[in-house]
Protein backbone atom coordinates (compact mmCIF):
# COMPACT_ATOMS: atom_id res chain seq x y z
CA UNK A 1 0.00 0.00 0.00
CA UNK A 2 1.06 3.53 -0.69
CA UNK A 3 0.07 6.27 1.32
CA UNK A 4 -0.68 9.67 -0.30
CA UNK A 5 -2.51 12.45 2.18
CA UNK A 6 -4.51 9.96 4.44
CA UNK A 7 -5.51 7.53 1.90
CA UNK A 8 -3.98 4.44 0.67
CA UNK A 9 -3.71 3.27 -3.21
CA UNK A 10 -3.55 -0.67 -3.54
CA UNK A 11 0.16 -2.10 -5.02
CA UNK A 12 -2.74 -3.30 -7.87
CA UNK A 13 -3.68 0.24 -8.69
CA UNK A 14 -0.38 1.47 -8.38
CA UNK A 15 1.10 -1.04 -10.99
CA UNK A 16 -1.85 0.46 -12.79
CA UNK A 17 -1.56 3.73 -12.68
CA UNK A 18 2.78 2.89 -13.72
CA UNK A 19 0.86 1.31 -16.92
CA UNK A 20 -0.92 4.20 -17.86
CA UNK A 21 1.99 6.49 -17.29
CA UNK A 22 4.11 4.42 -19.57
CA UNK A 23 1.81 5.09 -22.13
CA UNK A 24 1.26 8.52 -21.14
CA UNK A 25 5.02 9.19 -21.52
CA UNK A 26 5.24 6.49 -24.90
CA UNK A 27 2.60 8.56 -26.60
CA UNK A 28 2.73 11.97 -26.01
CA UNK A 29 4.01 13.31 -28.86
CA UNK A 30 1.03 11.91 -31.16
CA UNK A 31 -1.16 13.24 -28.81
CA UNK A 32 0.18 16.54 -28.86
CA UNK A 33 0.59 16.23 -32.44
CA UNK A 34 -2.85 16.11 -32.82
CA UNK A 35 -4.88 17.28 -30.09
CA UNK A 36 -2.44 21.12 -30.80
CA UNK A 37 -2.32 20.94 -34.25
CA UNK A 38 0.70 19.13 -36.17
CA UNK A 39 2.09 19.92 -39.35
CA UNK A 40 0.65 17.62 -42.04
CA UNK A 41 4.14 15.70 -42.08
CA UNK A 42 3.87 15.06 -38.00
CA UNK A 43 0.06 14.07 -38.53
CA UNK A 44 0.64 11.54 -41.33
CA UNK A 45 3.36 9.89 -39.19
CA UNK A 46 0.66 9.95 -35.73
CA UNK A 47 -1.50 7.49 -37.35
CA UNK A 48 -2.72 6.39 -33.79
CA UNK A 49 -5.75 9.24 -33.72
CA UNK A 50 -8.72 7.40 -34.57
CA UNK A 51 -11.34 10.22 -34.06
CA UNK A 52 -12.35 13.17 -32.72
CA UNK A 53 -15.44 14.45 -30.90
CA UNK A 54 -15.52 18.43 -30.71
CA UNK A 55 -12.98 18.78 -27.91
CA UNK A 56 -12.32 15.51 -27.32
CA UNK A 57 -9.86 12.98 -29.45
CA UNK A 58 -9.97 9.21 -29.34
CA UNK A 59 -5.90 7.44 -29.65
CA UNK A 60 -5.61 3.67 -30.40
CA UNK A 61 -1.85 1.71 -30.23
CA UNK A 62 -1.41 -1.94 -30.44
CA UNK A 63 1.15 -4.12 -28.47
CA UNK A 64 -0.47 -3.67 -25.69
CA UNK A 65 -3.68 -2.68 -26.77
CA UNK A 66 -4.52 0.77 -25.42
CA UNK A 67 -7.17 3.53 -25.93
CA UNK A 68 -7.70 6.98 -24.66
CA UNK A 69 -9.43 10.33 -25.25
CA UNK A 70 -7.71 13.25 -24.33
CA UNK A 71 -7.88 16.68 -24.59
CA UNK A 72 -6.31 19.81 -23.88
CA UNK A 73 -7.59 23.07 -21.89
CA UNK A 74 -9.33 25.84 -23.53
CA UNK A 75 -8.15 28.22 -20.90
CA UNK A 76 -5.01 28.32 -18.22
CA UNK A 77 -4.23 30.86 -15.41
CA UNK A 78 -1.33 30.80 -13.86
CA UNK A 79 -0.96 32.97 -10.25
CA UNK A 80 1.52 33.20 -7.83
CA UNK A 81 1.47 35.63 -4.81
CA UNK A 82 -2.56 36.28 -5.87
CA UNK A 83 -1.00 37.63 -9.32
CA UNK A 84 -1.38 36.29 -13.00
CA UNK A 85 2.12 35.51 -13.93
CA UNK A 86 3.53 34.02 -17.50
CA UNK A 87 5.37 30.51 -16.70
CA UNK A 88 6.97 28.01 -19.29
CA UNK A 89 4.86 24.49 -19.32
CA UNK A 90 5.10 21.60 -21.16
CA UNK A 91 2.03 19.95 -22.39
CA UNK A 92 -1.15 20.16 -20.52
CA UNK A 93 -3.63 17.20 -21.11
CA UNK A 94 -6.49 15.64 -19.67
CA UNK A 95 -6.94 11.73 -20.24
CA UNK A 96 -9.13 8.94 -19.73
CA UNK A 97 -7.32 5.52 -20.63
CA UNK A 98 -8.48 2.03 -21.28
CA UNK A 99 -5.25 -0.42 -20.98
CA UNK A 100 -7.28 -4.11 -21.05
CA UNK A 101 -3.67 -5.65 -20.64
CA UNK A 102 -3.40 -3.98 -17.48
CA UNK A 103 -6.88 -4.24 -16.45
CA UNK A 104 -7.61 -0.51 -16.96
CA UNK A 105 -10.90 1.02 -17.55
CA UNK A 106 -11.32 4.31 -17.73
CA UNK A 107 -8.51 5.79 -15.60
CA UNK A 108 -8.35 9.34 -15.09
CA UNK A 109 -5.24 11.32 -15.38
CA UNK A 110 -4.12 15.11 -15.75
CA UNK A 111 -0.36 15.86 -16.97
CA UNK A 112 0.16 19.52 -15.62
CA UNK A 113 3.19 20.54 -17.65
CA UNK A 114 5.16 21.20 -14.97
CA UNK A 115 6.10 19.08 -11.59
CA UNK A 116 3.78 18.90 -8.94
CA UNK A 117 5.01 20.01 -5.34
CA UNK A 118 5.54 17.14 -3.65
CA UNK A 119 2.67 15.45 -1.89
CA UNK A 120 0.56 17.98 -2.84
CA UNK A 121 -2.68 17.12 -4.40
CA UNK A 122 -4.83 18.42 -7.72
CA UNK A 123 -8.89 19.25 -7.22
CA UNK A 124 -11.16 18.38 -10.23
CA UNK A 125 -14.13 20.59 -10.57
CA UNK A 126 -16.64 19.44 -12.72
CA UNK A 127 -19.83 21.14 -12.16
CA UNK A 128 -19.04 22.03 -8.30
CA UNK A 129 -18.55 18.62 -7.86
CA UNK A 130 -15.14 18.29 -6.30
CA UNK A 131 -12.46 15.35 -6.68
CA UNK A 132 -8.90 14.99 -5.09
CA UNK A 133 -6.33 13.44 -6.92
CA UNK A 134 -3.06 12.42 -5.94
CA UNK A 135 0.15 13.90 -8.10
CA UNK A 136 3.99 11.99 -8.85
CA UNK A 137 6.01 14.15 -10.86
CA UNK A 138 4.08 16.23 -13.53
CA UNK A 139 1.19 13.54 -13.71
CA UNK A 140 -2.29 13.23 -11.06
CA UNK A 141 -4.75 10.86 -10.72
CA UNK A 142 -7.88 9.68 -8.57
CA UNK A 143 -7.08 7.15 -5.70
CA UNK A 144 -9.13 4.30 -7.19
CA UNK A 145 -11.46 2.75 -9.80
CA UNK A 146 -14.36 4.03 -7.57
CA UNK A 147 -13.08 7.58 -8.26
CA UNK A 148 -12.49 7.27 -11.32
CA UNK A 149 -15.99 5.99 -11.98
CA UNK A 150 -17.72 8.63 -10.40
CA UNK A 151 -15.20 11.55 -12.26
CA UNK A 152 -16.62 10.32 -15.49
CA UNK A 153 -19.86 10.01 -14.40
CA UNK A 154 -19.75 13.76 -13.54
CA UNK A 155 -17.56 14.60 -16.76
CA UNK A 156 -20.46 13.19 -19.35
CA UNK A 157 -22.92 15.37 -17.09
CA UNK A 158 -20.52 18.59 -17.21
CA UNK A 159 -19.85 21.41 -19.66
CA UNK A 160 -16.18 22.13 -18.34
CA UNK A 161 -13.86 21.03 -16.30
CA UNK A 162 -11.60 22.43 -13.80
CA UNK A 163 -8.23 21.19 -12.72
CA UNK A 164 -5.95 22.78 -10.21
CA UNK A 165 -2.54 22.35 -8.68
CA UNK A 166 0.32 23.87 -7.38
CA UNK A 167 4.06 23.68 -8.70
CA UNK A 168 7.08 22.64 -7.37
CA UNK A 169 7.97 26.47 -7.81
CA UNK A 170 4.52 27.51 -6.07
CA UNK A 171 2.75 28.55 -9.06
CA UNK A 172 -1.02 27.91 -8.64
CA UNK A 173 -2.07 26.59 -11.72
CA UNK A 174 -6.37 26.66 -13.05
CA UNK A 175 -6.51 24.60 -16.27
CA UNK A 176 -10.34 24.37 -17.70
CA UNK A 177 -11.38 21.88 -20.47
CA UNK A 178 -14.35 21.83 -22.37
CA UNK A 179 -16.48 18.40 -21.91
CA UNK A 180 -17.86 18.85 -25.35
CA UNK A 181 -17.77 16.04 -27.21
CA UNK A 182 -16.38 14.46 -23.64
CA UNK A 183 -19.16 11.58 -23.56
CA UNK A 184 -18.27 10.21 -27.46
CA UNK A 185 -14.85 9.99 -27.15
CA UNK A 186 -14.53 8.17 -23.87
CA UNK A 187 -17.67 5.75 -25.32
CA UNK A 188 -15.49 5.24 -28.30
CA UNK A 189 -12.23 4.70 -26.20
CA UNK A 190 -13.82 1.98 -24.42
CA UNK A 191 -15.59 0.12 -27.11
CA UNK A 192 -12.24 0.25 -29.31
CA UNK A 193 -10.89 -1.55 -26.13
CA UNK A 194 -13.07 -4.02 -25.31
CA UNK A 195 -12.74 -7.57 -25.31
Amino acid sequence: MVQREGRSISGKRQRRLEAVKKTVRLNMAWVVGAVFGATMAQAQESNNRVAAHTDWSVFEAASPKQCWSVSAPKESVNTRDGRVVAVKRSDILFFVSYIPSSNVKGQVSFTGGYPFRNGSTVTLDVGGTKFELFTDGEMAWSASDADDAKIVTAMKRGADATLSGVSSRGTKTEDTFSLFGFTAAVEDAEKRCQG
